[in-house]
């Protein structure tokens, strides 16, 4: 597995990264720790989580992916073998069980998370250390514009940097890194941090997926610029660029496991259209949509790394062999053209 260097860091990551938010809800520990092994064996060194996983978040799960990592890395001793990255939650009026509701990017919050999760990760530092979502007004998880009626207070970015700062100097954390953040953000973060001497971020995490190139239009040229790696999440659209939910609506996934107003964007009737169309792109090429839709992000040039979960070892090993696929100039011509009739409808 090809290993680069992520964004300004010193950080040498594999192309795929293992996301972990199944670990504790659709996957057990024993499950989660088998996942960990293989996704080592076949040479990822990359492992994202967050606290406030797994996913569909809640008080009676909250935290324990993290737990079963960190029960994974104390019996494995692999904690050198991996980086290992993992987020702090933002401001939520829902989450009222991560920090009493007050959560926020401020001393008080980030210190408390961060001794949190090295506790639950069993490990004396975080190589890189993520802002799950951003403290201001932004339009994110299926919200397609922005509304400055929605602003609110939040915690300025160079107060954020400050504790970050503090945290890599006594060596909590190794490196930063923004998600689900926009190209002004992004540049604000770089910016501040040069003026003021702090941290810079290293990387992105996005989704990014065949039903939403949104990062395609200009975070792409922000992050190239400001040398910021994208970390691409969501590369199936919860399941639904695999092809089964249009094959079997009550397919078992995500989109079924969990109610339908969670993740409402990849339910759109525009999502299920383009679907159709790369699944018969897919299958006049030879391929299955599920390789399609991953070797698509595998290939594209301003993705570090591309975050995958899975449910099953079988599953795992299926998403990481779509890494040898490479597109052909056609198959991409016929990607763009879908993509010209059906602009980015899952974002």
């Amino acid at each position: 597995m090809e290993k680069i260097k992520l964004g300004t860091s010193d950080l040498h990551v594999s192309k795929i990264c293992l996301g972990t938010m199944t670990f504790g809800e659709q996957n057990t520990e024993a499950e989660g720790h088998s996942q960990l092994d293989y996704a080592l064996e076949r040479g990822i060194n990359f492992i994202d989580t967050a606290e406030l996983y797994p996913v569909m978040p809640s008080a009676e799960t909250y935290s324990s992916t993290e737990s079963i990592i960190g029960n994974w890395l104390k019996k494995s001793g692999q904690r050198k073998n991996v980086v290992l990255a993992t987020k702090i939650a933002g401001p939520s009026k829902f989450m009222t069980w991560i920090r009493n509701g007050e959560n926020n990017f401020d001393r008080k919050n980030i210190r408390a998370a961060v001794e949190a999760s090295l506790k639950r990760l069993q490990t004396d530092y975080i190589d890189l250390y993520q802002l799950h979502w951003p403290s201001r007004n932004v339009p994110v998880f299926g919200q397609l514009f922005f509304n400055p009626e929605h602003d609110r207070p939040c915690v300025a970015i160079e107060e954020t940097l400050h504790v970050l700062q503090e945290l890599i100097a006594e060596g909590k954390i190794r490196y930063i890194g923004v998600s689900n953040e926009s190209s002004w953000g992004v540049s604000e973060f770089v910016h501040r941090s040069q003026a003021m001497g702090l941290p810079r971020i290293v990387s992105i995490q996005n989704g990014y997926h065949l039903a939403n190139r949104s990062f395609e239009s200009g975070l792409d040229e922000t992050c190239y610029h400001e040398e910021v790696g994208m970390l691409a999440y969501s590369p199936l659209a919860f399941g639904q660029l695999t092809g089964k939910y249009i094959e079997n609506p009550q397919a078992e996934g995500r989109l079924t496991h969990f109610p339908a107003n969670w993740s409402p964007r990849y339910l759109r009737p525009l999502v299920l259209e383009a679907t159709k169309r790369y699944m018969k792109i897919a299958k006049d090429n030879g391929m299955t949509a599920t390789q399609l839709a991953l070797a698509w992000c595998y290939t594209r040039w301003f993705i570090a790394s591309t975050i995958i979960g899975a449910t099953s070892i079988d599953q795992l090993a299926y998403d990481i062999d779509a890494y040898s696929i490479k597109l052909s100039d056609d198959v991409v011509k016929q990607i763009n053209a879908v993509h010209a009739e059906f602009m980015n409808p899952g974002q």
